[in-house]
C-alpha cells in the first residue's frame, strides 16, 4: 500500500482520563517496527472489559489510551522480520499473545504467554511503548490491541490470520467475548455429555458459555440473571431453564441445589462479581462439582468456606476461554463458517466508531448483548 513505511493519520476514540466519555480525535499511527503488523481495523465489538478499565479500575497510569480489544481487520503493512503475514490478509488482533517459544506456550496446560502486555502490566492493561500519538502526547495501546482506531500496530505474536471468507463485522467478536465464554465451558470446565450446568450472567460471555455447554452435550443448562429479558435470549443459545435470583427469597445456590438434586456438575461465573463467584461455587454439587471464574475483575478478594473445597469441589479460573490465541481463534472462525458457532445472534446493535459513547451507554444500562462498531470500510 502507498501508506507503507509512513505515519498514518486516522480517527480514533481516545480515553484521555478515567470515568469520562471517549473523544474522537485524529491520531498518528507510526509504521510497524521489527516483528510488528499494522492493521486497518474494519469492525470492533464493545466489551465490558473496556468499561472496566474506564469506569471501575480507573488506574491513573492507564491513560490516555485507545480502548477496544475485540476487533478484526486487514493487514496494511508489516515490519522487518514478519513472514507470517502480508498486506491484505484478514486478521484478528489478540489481547493474549502466543509467542510459541516460552514455557507457557510450550505447555498444553495453559494458554498464557510470558510475552506481551499482560506479562507484567496487567494492572494498567497496556505496555509503556506505543505507536500512537495525539496532539503531541503518547497514547497507550490498550491490551496490546486498541481496536477503537482506524489503524493499530500489533506484535505479530498477537495476531491471528483468519479465513479470507470470514465477515469481519461478525468474527470480530471472537477476539474476546464469544471465545472467552465458549472456551470456558469446553476447554476449562470440560463440560461433559449428560451433565447439568449453571451459567451466571447472560451478557455475551455468559451466552457464549451457554452455547459451549450445549456444544459439549450438557443435558440441563440453567441460565441465571437478574434481568428477566435475558430468558428468551438464553434459550436461543441452548439454555433449558432460566432462574432470576430476585424471584426467590432463598439463596440462589439453594434454589439450584433443589433443582438439581444437590447442585450442578459445572457452574460458570460470567459477571466479574466476587459475590456471584461464591454463589456459583456454592451451587456446585459436592464431590465433583467444578466452578469456573470467567468474569474479569481485580478489585476485590474472593472468599469461600474451606469445607466447600475440602468436600471435593474444584474452583478454577479461565482466561480467554483457555484458547491458545493464534491457534484457537482461527478454529472458532472456522466453526462460525461451518455454522457450528453462533455469532450473528449476539449482535443487537450496529453503530459507527463515532457513536462509541452511545454503545458504551447501552452496555452500561444492560440494553445490548453486543454492539459492533463499523470502524473503516473494507
Amino acid at each position: 500500500m502507498a501508506t507503507a513505511g509512513k505515519v498514518i493519520k486516522c480517527k480514533a476514540a481516545v480515553a484521555w482520563e478515567p470515568n469520562k466519555p471517549l473523544v474522537m480525535e485524529e491520531i498518528e499511527v507510526a509504521p510497524p517496527k521489527a516483528n510488528e503488523v499494522r492493521i486497518k481495523i474494519v469492525a470492533t465489538g464493545v466489551c465490558h472489559t473496556d468499561l472496566y478499565h474506564l469506569f471501575e479500575s480507573m488506574h491513573k497510569d492507564g491513560f490516555p489510551a485507545v480502548l477496544g480489544h475485540e476487533g478484526a481487520g486487514i493487514v496494511e503493512s508489516v515490519g522487518p522480520g514478519v513472514t507470517e503475514f502480508k498486506t491484505g490478509d484478514k486478521v484478528i488482533p489478540l489481547f493474549i499473545s502466543q509467542c510459541r517459544e516460552c514455557r507457557f506456550c510450550k505447555s498444553p496446560k495453559t494458554n498464557q504467554c510470558e510475552k506481551g502486555w499482560a506479562a507484567d502490566r496487567y494492572d494498567v492493561m497496556s505496555v509503556e511503548d506505543s505507536r500512537f500519538t495525539c496532539k503531541g502526547k503518547k497514547v497507550l495501546q490498550f491490551m496490546g490491541t486498541s481496536t477503537f482506531s482506524e489503524y493499530t500496530v500489533v506484535n505479530q505474536m498477537a495476531v491471528a490470520k483468519i479465513d479470507p471468507a470470514a465477515p469481519l463485522d461478525k468474527v470480530c467478536l471472537l477476539g474476546c467475548g464469544i471465545s472467552t465464554g465458549y472456551g470456558a465451558a469446553v476447554n476449562t470446565a470440560k463440560v461433559e455429555p449428560g451433565s447439568t450446568c449453571a451459567v451466571f450472567g447472560l451478557g455475551a460471555v455468559g451466552l457464549a458459555a451457554v452455547m459451549g455447554c450445549k456444544a459439549a452435550g450438557a443435558k440441563k443448562i440453567i441460565a441465571v440473571d437478574i434481568n428477566p429479558e435475558k430468558a428468551e435470549k438464553a434459550k436461543v443459545f441452548g439454555a433449558t431453564d432460566f432462574v432470576n435470583p430476585k424471584d426467590h427469597s432463598k439463596p440462589i445456590s439453594q434454589v439450584l441445589s433443589e433443582m438439581t438434586d444437590g447442585g450442578v456438575d459445572f457452574s460458570l461465573e460470567c459477571v466479574g462479581n466476587v459475590g456471584v463467584m461464591r454463589n456459583a461455587l456454592e451451587s456446585c454439587v459436592k464431590g465433583w462439582g467444578v466452578s469456573v471464574l470467567v468474569g474479569w475483575t481485580d478489585l476485590y478478594d474472593v472468599a469461600a468456606r474451606p469445607i466447600q473445597l475440602i468436600a471435593g469441589r474444584t474452583w478454577k479460573g479461565s482466561l480467554f476461554g483457555g484458547f491458545k490465541s493464534k491457534d484457537g481463534v482461527p478454529q472458532m472462525v472456522k466453526g462460525y463458517l461451518d455454522k457450528k458457532v453462533k455469532l450473528d445472534e449476539f449482535i443487537t446493535h450496529n453503530m459507527t466508531l463515532a457513536q462509541v459513547n452511545d454503545a458504551i451507554e447501552l452496555m452500561k444500562q444492560g440494553k445490548c448483548i453486543r454492539t459492533v462498531l463499523s470502524v473503516s470500510p473494507q
